[in-house]
């Protein structure tokens, strides 16, 4: 009986055990250039606050990408607005363009 519960701390500490390569790095791996800008882009100074609505699906993914890489889902959605925003600049001028409009 006493090797049975041997046996039995023995899986259960090595089931607690970390490993030793934590999941976000092999994140890190497979994400390369886009997780480094992520965690560069700088979002602290931010002080307007935008309420968005997601499906379900996507603001589980959102908070999954949180535990897996540690970057704030704020962080994330400024940083893919202000990258739309940079790789479409015909959505800025169309904002220009309805602001000349309405001052007409």
């Amino acid at each position: 009986m006493a090797e049975i519960k041997t046996l039995a701390d023995e899986i259960r500490s090595q089931i607690k055990k970390p490993s030793k390569k934590p999941q976000k790095d092999k994140v890190r791996i497979d994400g390369g250039e886009i997780l480094e800008r992520l965690e560069t882009y700088d979002n602290s100074g931010f002080k307007s606050m935008v309420h968005v609505r997601f499906d379900e699906k996507t603001a589980q993914t959102l908070n999954h990408f949180k535990m897996a890489t540690g970057i704030d889902v704020t962080k994330l959605v400024a940083f893919a607005v202000q990258d739309l925003f940079d790789h479409y600049p015909e959505l800025k001028s169309i904002i220009k363009q309805f602001i000349q409009n309405s001052y007409l």
